[in-house]
């Protein structure tokens, strides 16, 4: 079974609000770019990629999780971030009972994690990694007790 077949799967088993929340997150992040690829993983979550690492989610009792893996370096135009704010990398969304997914909101911000994580492929691509520095034949400064 495909992760695209497992995805199907959770979202079917959902008996509840959170079948009809996750189908629509994950339409929003499957519209934002052709390329956008879904895998299986952490122990069975959908996680998303284009170029790197868009976002994991996850259906916990009470709540749809949509985790960025780099959201906190992505302008949130739309203000959809209500979790996970206090962090370095990551943001989160939180999906409750009752709440409606912005469809068209949500998939400009996967745009934005998409355009971000381009953006760092090509910065990588277009650096160069600097020799390292050994010192006199060969050793480094702290091998010869600098």
């Amino acid at each position: 079974m495909n992760a695209s077949q497992r995805i199907d799967e959770l979202v079917a088993g959902l008996g509840d609000w959170r079948r009809d929340t996750f189908a629509a997150v994950r339409r929003a992040v499957l519209e934002a770019d052709a390329a956008v690829v879904e895998e299986w993983k952490y122990m069975g979550s959908p996680v998303w990629y284009c170029d790197g690492m868009i976002a994991v989610a996850n259906a916990h009792q009470g709540k749809v999780k949509l985790t960025f893996a780099h959201g906190a370096s992505l302008a949130d135009t739309d203000k959809l971030f209500n979790a996970g704010l206090e962090g370095n990398a990551r943001r989160a969304i939180d999906f409750l009972e009752g709440d409606e997914v912005n469809a068209p909101a949500l998939t400009r911000l996967v745009r934005t994690a998409i355009e971000w994580n381009r953006s760092k492929a090509k910065a990588k691509a277009g650096k160069t990694t600097p020799a390292k520095k050994t010192g006199v034949a060969g050793k480094t400064a702290k091998s010869r007790g600098v």
